[in-house]
């Protein structure tokens, strides 16, 4: 895959994830050309980073790549998944991978004692079949 500019860190502030996040929407921009999707990347990336701000360590890395035919987004940070008060591992505070999950075309998380890494990926081009049944459509009720 391309890069789409170069990988970018930050400390874990708030207010810097929300500055990846449009960073992010940026560069898929110059690959993807339908708000939609744009408007789907973005939210995918700002879960992932809140993911790593919440539960990760030290700094977090974005980088976003692409082969033409899809766009890859990946966020990692320097720790593995907090774990919480019950020793049960914690992956997702709230809606994060879920959200992924359901805009995602693929994606996937690799965790080491060392790295947190989050990826998700989209096809650049509408895919036909999956634009046939959206929700709220009249084919999707039948």
């Amino acid at each position: 895959m391309e890069r789409l500019g170069e990988p970018f860190g930050f400390a874990g502030d708030p207010a810097e994830g929300r500055r990846a996040r449009r960073t992010v929407r940026e560069l898929a921009a110059k690959v993807v050309a339908r708000d939609e999707l744009l408007d789907d990347v973005e939210l995918m990336a700002a879960e992932a980073i809140a993911n790593a701000v919440l539960h990760g360590s030290g700094a977090i890395t974005v980088a976003v790549e692409t082969d033409g035919r899809r766009l890859r987004v990946e966020v990692s940070d320097e720790g593995p998944v907090q774990d919480d008060l019950h020793g049960r591992r914690r992956i997702d505070h709230g809606r994060g991978l879920t959200v992924i999950d359901a805009l995602a075309d693929e994606w996937g998380l690799d965790q080491t004692p060392r790295r947190t890494r989050l990826w998700f990926e989209v096809a650049q081009e509408e895919d036909p079949v999956r634009s046939r049944a959206k929700p709220g459509s009249s084919e999707a009720r039948t």
